[in-house]
């Protein structure tokens, strides 16, 4: 995977789709303990439509180059560190998609800097004061240091512990076994990932989005919200309430789809991405 060395982080991503593409490019924003990966089915449809499609893996706990520790790894600093990276590839007009965590740093990304944001696309994802929803707000307050985290990697070794409630449970209809403990491996191997985590966790724990909620009205470009209607953790409420911010939005709503619509219904993210843009 090619990399970008940024002020404070290097980012690896990946790049699908043509360098000449008519449309404009298309940036995906995971969440915690996914990469990438999450995003694969919709970007590889969309590149066989002529979209480039911008994959990076943040340093969201599943990353493999760790950030020094001396930098303050908060939902505010990953959004600048996304906005460094639209600027470091030299990005215009682009599509920002976001999902779970990377959908709340969306929202402080528009929030911070909207004239690079040229649409805005939202799978289930944090909102308001819900950053993180019940019950990973309680899972996540215990993991404030590297002991924790520690204890957090070897219970999640089994399959059947990731794939529980308190893992990816809920979050998807048919969890990957391979995937899942391939996003949870960088935190058991590497002290230094694990420390990042801790750090970015207890940023999560000291904010919400809700002060930003108040200025997303201002956010006049096409939105579209997509959302998983099995969702348990991030409810159809809470995406209808989301949507109810934006002046130029328009909703889907998906059965049967939970958290990671992307990999439960990723044709529902590609058709809301191909024509996000139609509503200028």
């Amino acid at each position: 995977m090619p990399q970008v060395t940024l002020e404070h982080s290097t980012i690896e991503y990946r790049v699908l789709g043509p360098d000449d593409s008519a449309h404009p490019p298309v940036l995906f924003v995971h969440g915690i303990l996914v990469d990438h990966r999450l995003w694969m089915k919709v970007a590889e449809e969309l590149a066989r439509n002529g979209f480039r499609c911008i994959l990076p893996d943040l340093p969201l706990g599943s990353h493999r180059i760790p950030v020094d520790d001396s930098v303050p790894l908060t939902p505010n600093t990953v959004a600048e560190m996304i906005h460094e990276f639209i600027g470091a590839l030299d990005l215009h007009d682009v599509t920002l998609v976001g999902n779970d965590t990377g959908g709340g740093l969306c929202q402080l990304l528009v929030d911070a800097h909207p004239d690079d944001v040229g649409r805005l696309v939202l799978t289930n994802c944090d909102a308001f004061e819900k950053f993180p929803p019940f019950p990973f707000n309680a899972v996540f307050a215990t993991m404030r240091g590297p002991r924790s985290i520690g204890l957090l990697s070897t219970l999640m070794k089994p399959a059947a512990m990731r794939h529980s409630p308190l893992g990816y449970g809920l979050l998807l209809c048919h969890p990957d076994a391979a995937l899942t403990a391939s996003w949870v491996e960088p935190m058991s191997s590497d002290p230094r990932i694990a420390a990042n985590l801790a750090t970015l966790l207890r940023g999560v724990a000291a904010m919400d989005l809700t002060d930003v909620a108040t200025r997303l009205p201002r956010f006049t470009k096409p939105v579209t919200i997509v959302w998983g209607a099995a969702d348990r953790c991030f409810t159809p409420a809470l995406g209808r309430r989301l949507a109810a911010l934006f002046p130029n939005v328009a909703t889907a709503d998906v059965p049967g789809a939970r958290t990671f619509v992307a990999l439960d219904a990723p044709g529902a993210v590609v058709d809301a991405i191909a024509n996000v843009g139609a509503r200028a």
